[in-house]
């Protein structure tokens, strides 16, 4: 889908490249902390030389094809009203080149499609525990590069960063946004300047850029080389990071943040790392803080590392609500309690339920593995497996949205996807080791998005798929066995053409109904957002019944008090302070017929209670609603 990126001052592309240092390249910039060490432990039986400059070479061309040439200029262009994500991704597939729905016969079930965006979203998830973790801790063990008597509180000290950090996320991004692209800036100026200054020591590293010497290592063993691969794939951990935060910063501030001064400073770490082991062959310390001299200058950088990690943790955390936002309102996820933290930016917001989970997830796996090199054996199999699902979901956009042929699309989605699945595949010998961990989280997050889906899916057929039509509605309204009560009355309804069950309760028990009736229905569409002016669309029944809908992107909330605001600007006659909002108080009996599993049935009937209240999600006044009991056996 097109996109046109609007214009900005200078002063404002670069806060814009600046802020998108800070936050996109956070994860993929703390890589070197731990990436060289693990791929020299991790090298097939060659020479130290031929090792190094193999590693360097495999790093460098991984970078370049994966980040540069995938994302930046393949992926980054398929965006949806400017969103990246993988929920973008989903949108488009749905989307013809026309930027229309495209019929595909199942557009909002669980097709194929549907459920491999959701494993790579789910995966995700297990990303944001791993992430944090092996970040914090990885830079947390640069006390021991100054002295071994801190090994001891490596572990404990990384738990408090980690719990300071969650603890904190209430008071939002916006406070401390504002240091995050300088930080980074001085971060990413540390790396480029540690590395040239070794580079200049011994400049042969750079036959690495010739792309033999990767061919030559890859030639070995296939169990050696998969080891290798395995450790080479956290240099790109990250990668995914630029398209999902592109709607925040769009794709060419990101490029211009990547070329100009992440690409590079990477790029001269990994090499002066690289020459500071051949200088150095007998050293058995970690080589990125090795690189700096003994002293204050280690301990400068071990913390500058420790905020870097931190800012790195924040990108990833940030992107888990908007995940999640995301997926609650395209009907995967339950709802839950959002708190918006910025009222200039809705996409800076708050989710005390999945920060909680987050934080206790990231702790527990700091204290089960103990060091990074142990959670390295963990790291890199959801990282893989997200990235190899993007490319899939890229071939199908640029197949059915972009128009291309298969003779265009295959081979260069092939290639991609040639080397997901080589980084993939090579991470497989991790699953006894750990890699089983961000598997189990992807496995339960699917489980609670496919069982919700289904879930709804089947309430929506039981309920809102009934024959009441609006001509027997307003049949119902001109009753003389109805009493007309003065006030107003909205009925929420999960259909625009749909009769809610509450009305049918309601008037059946009451014998009665307001003068004022609006059926409200709340639409969330394949669009990041829509505009203000394109949010409601009303029609007038008859017998003072209204039929209004509101049309919401996915990374909005619905503000029913706003919504109905403009229905009375409209010439509804309802005064949204003073009406009676009914909901229906779903009960979830396992047992029935329904098209689900029984552990599902129990599963979707646990996430039912403990979901926030529609009426609370929706922003309404407690004391305006009435809630009335709706049994369902599934």
């Amino acid at each position: 889908m097109s996109h046109t990126p609007p214009k900005f001052s200078k002063l404002a592309s670069a806060g814009l490249t600046l802020g998108a240092l800070g936050v996109v390249f956070g994860d993929i910039g703390t890589s070197p902390l731990y990436t060289m060490r693990e791929c020299m432990d991790h090298l097939p039986a060659v020479s130290q030389a031929d090792g190094v400059l193999g590693v360097l070479s495999l790093i460098f061309w991984s970078l370049m094809l994966v980040v540069s040439v995938k994302y930046i200029w393949f992926v980054m262009r398929a965006d949806n009203h400017g969103e990246g994500g993988i929920f973008a991704l989903l949108a488009l597939i749905h989307t013809g080149k026309d930027g229309k729905a495209r019929d595909t016969g199942n557009r909002r079930g669980l097709g194929p499609a549907v459920i491999m965006i959701l494993i790579g979203a789910a995966l995700l998830y297990g990303d944001g525990i791993i992430t944090p973790a092996i970040s914090v801790l990885g830079a947390a063990e640069g006390f021991n590069a100054i002295s071994p008597a801190f090994t001891p509180y490596i572990v404990p000290m990384a738990c408090v960063i980690l719990a300071l950090l969650f603890w904190f996320q209430h008071k939002g991004t916006k406070s401390i946004g504002r240091v995050f692209g300088p930080l980074m800036l001085i971060w990413f100026t540390t790396l480029a300047a540690l590395g040239s200054w070794h580079l200049y020591q011994y400049p042969a590293v750079l036959k690495a850029l010739n792309p033999v010497y990767a061919f030559a290592l890859l030639h070995h063993p296939p169990t050696q080389v998969a080891t290798l691969l395995g450790s080479i794939v956290l240099a790109i951990t990250g990668a995914e990071a630029l398209y999902a935060d592109m709607g925040h910063f769009g794709r060419r501030f990101i490029a211009f943040a990547w070329y100009g001064m992440a690409f590079p400073a990477l790029i001269l770490n990994y090499f002066g790392q690289g020459s500071y082991i051949l200088l150095h062959p007998l050293s058995v310390e970690n080589p990125f803080f090795a690189m700096a001299p003994a002293g204050l200058m280690r301990l400068g950088l071990t913390v500058l590392s420790i905020i870097a990690a931190v800012i790195a943790s924040q990108a990833l955390i940030s992107g888990a609500y908007s995940l999640t936002r995301q997926a609650i309102q395209l009907g995967y996820f339950p709802r839950l309690k959002i708190n918006y933290t910025n009222a200039q930016h809705a996409g800076q917001i708050y989710v005390p339920f999945v920060n909680t989970l987050l934080a206790i997830g990231a702790i527990l796996t700091v204290i089960a593995f103990g060091s990074s090199a142990h959670l390295a054996s963990a790291y890199g199999i959801a990282v893989t497996g997200t990235m190899g699902i993007t490319t899939i979901a890229y071939y199908l956009v640029a197949r059915h949205n972009r128009g291309w042929s298969v003779w265009a699309a295959l081979p260069i989605c092939g290639l991609f996807f040639l080397v997901d699945f080589a980084f993939f595949s090579s991470n497989a010998h991790k699953l006894a080791d750990g890699g089983w961990f961000p598997l189990a989280i992807g496995a339960i997050v699917l489980a609670v998005m496919h069982t919700w889906k289904t879930g709804r899916e089947e309430i929506f057929r039981r309920v809102y798929g009934n024959n009441v039509t609006e001509a027997e509605l307003t049949s119902i309204a001109r009753s003389k066995h109805i009493s007309r009560v003065n006030g107003a009355a909205v009925f929420m309804v999960g259909s625009p053409t749909g009769t809610p069950i509450a009305l049918l309760h309601h008037v059946k028990s009451n014998r009665c109904l307001h003068r004022i009736v609006v059926l409200l229905s709340i639409i969330t569409d394949d669009v990041p957002t829509v505009a203000d002016g394109e949010q409601l669309t009303l029609r007038e029944i008859g017998e003072g019944m209204w039929r209004v809908t509101g049309r919401y992107g996915y990374m909005q909330s619905p503000n029913v008090g706003d919504l109905l605001q403009k229905a009375k600007a409209a010439g509804v006659p309802i005064n949204p302070q003073a009406a009676t909002y009914f909901f229906n108080r779903e009960m979830i009996i396992s047992g029935g017929n329904a098209r689900m599993w029984e552990w599902q049935k129990s599963l979707y009937g646990f996430l039912s209670r403990n979901a926030r209240p529609a009426k609370d999600y929706y922003q309404i006044t407690p004391s305006q609603i009435i809630e009335i009991g709706l049994p369902l056996q599934l």
